[in-house]
């Protein structure tokens, strides 16, 4: 009989954050599958728990993942974890999580802490739709290339960023996302030195220049207005022209312009290619 895989979410900061089911699976599972043992390492210390360990890093994940699988195969229970939140978002464990769906071994989800929805829920901002991004490209044109895909979308955008690129991301908005969106910046959530900053991508921008930038940010940016009314074919194709100057193909400009005014992607495309 196959073993079971489990998906475990662990704490982003505060070590009180963990769940009693994650605390009991952890304790009950043959393996423990993580992305920095030394990390967590200090998390089963703290809570007492004395498992094996094994690591899956993200440029050893492919090789460990058919390790891991075949240790399932034989029946042995698995847990996984990355070294904050939850495996697979925005961290490594996504190619182990499919190999054993491949190999259809149970896999079992023990939620908890997520930075993105836990940044999301203080940031006062549309909560009903939201759109999760993560990490944008790091060099400068492909970011910029995805933020001016992201600019039409009406639903709240929730990005994470390294503290090294947070000053030229927030730059990078303020060009893509005209009419001063409301944003958030949470730095170092749950952790001792956490903080909110709250206004418009300028205000956060300008805040965020008077202080020292450290630690794990989360930006949580407000969508689009909605309009009214439908607008006129000139105005669509003239928000498809505006994109595309930023560095977006005619494809994706089209793509991007006729979600938002709910316009046909086709119809909109060839009529740009009379303008």
């Amino acid at each position: 009989m196959k073993g079971v895989l489990y998906v475990v979410a662990t704490p982003i900061g505060n070590l009180e954050d963990i769940t009693l089911r994650a605390l009991k699976v952890l304790k009950e599972v043959d393996l423990i599958a993580a992305e920095d043992t030394r990390h967590t390492l200090k998390l089963l210390t703290h809570y007492g728990i004395r498992k094996k360990l094994v690591s899956y890093w993200s440029g050893r994940e492919k090789l460990k993942a058919g390790e891991i699988t075949a240790r399932l195969d034989e029946g042995l229970s698995v847990a996984l974890v990355s070294d904050a939140g939850t495996p697979g978002i925005s961290d490594p464990g996504g190619e182990l999580i499919r190999r054993a769906i491949e190999q259809e071994i149970e896999v079992v989800a023990v939620p908890g802490p997520s930075a993105s929805v836990a940044a999301l829920s203080i940031s006062g901002l549309d909560t009903r739709e939201f759109v999760f991004i993560g990490f944008l490209p790091a060099k400068k044109t492909e970011r910029a290339k995805k933020l001016a895909a992201l600019a039409l979308e009406e639903r709240t955008l929730v990005f994470y960023e390294a503290p090294h690129r947070l000053l030229e991301t927030l730059s990078d908005m303020i060009t893509a996302f005209t009419g001063g969106r409301r944003a958030v910046v949470v730095k170092e959530i749950t952790k001792i030195h956490e903080e909110t900053i709250r206004g418009s991508l300028e205000e956060a921008l300008a805040e965020m220049e008077s202080e020292t930038v450290a630690g794990e940010y989360v930006i949580a940016v407000a969508g689009r207005e909605k309009r009214a009314a439908e607008p006129a074919i000139g105005e669509a194709l003239a928000e498809m022209a505006a994109l595309m100057k930023k560095g977006l193909g005619r494809k994706e400009a089209a793509k991007s312009v006729a979600r938002s005014y709910g316009l046909a992607v086709n119809e909109l495309y060839e009529r740009s290619l009379k303008e």
